[in-house]
């Protein structure tokens, strides 16, 4: 093993989402001591699979991207040692349902242009145009390690220097204009006809699930870069979106680093503002694990509880985190419904990925992300069956609110949005209710229980202001990966995050 200061460091992970495995792969490739340590009892979190009477259901994410060559998961796979990744593409990434029965398959080779022109005419050319372009500058500076935001001044100059080198002149102005205004501004030029409109619609669909906020919210440069996801290639893990966090915890151990799972964290100890172990507890036993680097693959919310315990200063947190915005209202909780059906109602070239927009508003049941499991995997469910993960953007408020005081009502409205989401599916999907075997809803308050995210917390922060994203340095040798910092949510970026955390840990040392 590599050294660092004469000794190996000791590197503790909380929380085995890819984030998380991103980054721990990397560090014990190089030689750290690294032991991550997972709640639950398999990796992925929102980006796990779980087996239920049969099926495999992708528990939160199902689109998976960024492993074209030279893409995300190419230079994490590189980064990290993996040869190859258990994945197969799919083609369309997928198809959007527009209110009127309209439907646009999204392809990531060149009949995305004829797709786009028949449904949107030409008006759009010049939005795809732009939007094309602006997300090939973005991702070469994302695949570059960006250090964004920027929080030291080498940092700063890192930047700069990376901005200078990869962009060429002629972009920084319309990039200047594009980092301070949303995507709407593309938009308007587009015209009020019904083509106009439904591209609005289009567009709002796609961002409210790849940045969590709809055109006239989200900046224009994290939007372009967003809606490109599809046309860079949309693979199926074989087994389900697992599969990529259990090819990363592999890598792990591979490399001599620990993966302990049934071991929820319960505290980080730390000495004169530093880390120096990370306890778990479990059946009233206190387990505690030497550590000099802690990276938290958690969100912000749920960091403070394992500080501040044993501590009696406010002070001792980061700044960050004791300035936190209200949790709820910060951002999007999920709704899903996990179906396991026959597949003999799925049609012939059925594509396994579907965006069903109903009306607005978006989320609560009126857009709806529909996955099926391939049809060639038949790890995922029975012979002849198939497991559909369906899902929707929801508040959290109130379902904490009946969940904490009306529990009735909680179970009504949970009832009452497996009814409304399974009726929708149908509209594609005729004959899922009478075909399923299998039903299983889950709200905000099943995600806290099986992933632990504070408030059932999902998809990160949404995406609109680059100057108001996080960097992954909360204070010293205390770090945070995963969908709340840049480059934000999807397994892609996730990924990327915790290779850059990674590489900066070892900058630091």
């Amino acid at each position: 093993m590599s050294e660092f200061n004469g000794r190996t460091k000791r590197v503790v992970v909380i929380g085995a989402g890819v984030g998380g495995l991103a980054a721990a792969a990397v560090l014990a490739r190089a030689g750290l001591d690294v032991t991550v340590l997972e709640a639950h009892v398999y990796p992925g979190g929102c980006a796990g699979t779980f087996f239920h009477q049969g099926y495999r259901f992708d528990a939160g994410a199902t689109l998976a991207g960024g492993f074209y060559p030279g893409g995300p998961m190419d230079l994490v796979a590189q980064a990290a040692g993996i040869v190859e990744w258990p994945v197969r593409p799919a083609q369309p990434a997928l198809v959007v349902h527009l209110p009127g029965g309209k439907r646009i398959a999204r392809w990531s080779d060149q009949r995305r242009w004829a797709e786009r022109e028949a449904a949107f005419a030409d008006q759009a050319v010049s939005f795809w145009r732009w939007q094309e372009e602006t997300a090939e500058v973005v991702w070469r500076l994302a695949l570059a390690n960006l250090s964004w935001p920027p929080q030291t001044p080498v940092e700063g100059w890192r930047v700069a220097g990376t901005v200078g080198r990869r962009v060429a002149v002629k972009w920084w102005p319309a990039l200047a204009q594009d980092a301070t205004r949303p995507v709407a501004a593309r938009l308007p030029s587009l015209g009020s006809g019904q083509a106009g409109a439904d591209l609005k619609l289009f567009v709002d669909g796609q961002l409210l699930i790849a940045a969590q906020a709809t055109s006239r919210q989200t900046n224009a440069l994290y939007g372009a870069a967003a809606l490109d996801l599809p046309r860079r290639g949309v693979v199926h893990a074989q087994g389900g979106m697992g599969a990529i966090a259990a090819t990363l915890a592999e890598a792990v151990q591979r490399h001599g680093g620990r993966v302990h799972f049934r071991q929820p964290v319960s505290r980080i100890i730390r000495q004169a503002g530093r880390p120096v172990a990370v306890e778990t507890t479990r059946h009233r036993r206190i387990d505690s694990f030497p550590a000099e680097v802690v990276i938290a693959n958690l969100p912000p919310w749920n960091i403070p509880p394992l500080l501040s315990a044993g501590e009696d200063r406010p002070a001792a947190l980061p700044r960050r985190l004791r300035k936190l915005p209200p949790q709820p209202q910060a951002g999007w909780g999920a709704f899903m419904v996990y179906v396991g059906f026959d597949e003999a109602i799925v049609p012939p070239d059925w594509a396994d990925h579907h965006q069903l927009i109903a009306q607005r508003p978006l989320g609560e049941g009126n857009s709806l992300f529909l996955s099926l499991s391939p049809a060639w995997d038949a790890e995922r469910a029975p012979a002849g069956q198939r497991a559909l993960t369906i899902s929707t953007h929801t508040h959290l408020s109130p379902w904490w609110q009946l969940f904490e005081h009306d529990r009735p009502a909680y179970e009504a409205r949970k009832a009452a949005y497996v009814e409304r989401i399974l009726s929708r599916a149908e509209t594609v999907l005729p004959g899922l209710r009478t075909a399923a075997r299998l039903i299983l809803p889950g709200t905000p308050v099943t995600f806290r229980r099986f992933t632990r995210r504070a408030f059932g917390w999902v998809g990160g922060f949404p995406q609109t202001s680059l100057f108001r994203a996080w960097g992954p340095r909360l204070g010293p040798d205390l770090w945070l990966v995963g969908d709340s910092i840049f480059p934000g949510q999807s397994t892609a970026a996730v990924a990327l995050g915790g290779m850059r955390v990674a590489k900066a840990v070892m900058e630091s040392l």
